[in-house]
């Protein structure tokens, strides 16, 4: 049994590499898939680290806040705020991010890994 400790460091070091652009310490199942708004955007482990250390969709996030995490089951949840680098009439566009990790308890590898991110997401503008 994977402690809840682990598995939510798992789905921190996600968060963190949201804006650090560096997700060679995310723990991703090779068949992770990542849903956005309903939309497919993770296609694997491998395809969500490239995307997180040189995508273009990711590289605009300027910073996190610490996130707030609950557990049920094999899920962990994660709500935070991100800010981008880009401003709009001098304001900044954020986003209010809700996102839910299946990462399994009793992972065949005996490891806290990701299998599947489901995020919801709703912008907005600050100063």
């Amino acid at each position: 049994m994977i402690p809840e400790a682990d598995r939510i460091a798992a789905a921190q070091a996600y968060i963190n590499a949201l804006a650090s652009h560096d997700a060679d310490a995310v723990p991703f199942a090779p068949g992770c898939t990542r849903t956005e708004v309903g939309l497919k955007t993770g296609f694997s482990g491998n395809h969500l680290r490239r995307s997180l250390n040189r995508g273009m969709q990711y590289r605009v996030i300027r910073s996190v806040t610490a996130p707030e995490f609950s557990v049920d089951g094999d899920t962990v949840r994660a709500r935070f705020d991100l800010s981008t680098r880009p401003t709009l009439a001098g304001r900044r566009v954020g986003a209010h991010v809700d996102e839910t990790f299946l990462i399994p308890a009793d992972d065949p590898s005996g490891q806290a890994l990701i299998h599947h991110i489901r995020a919801d997401i709703r912008p907005f503008l600050t100063r």
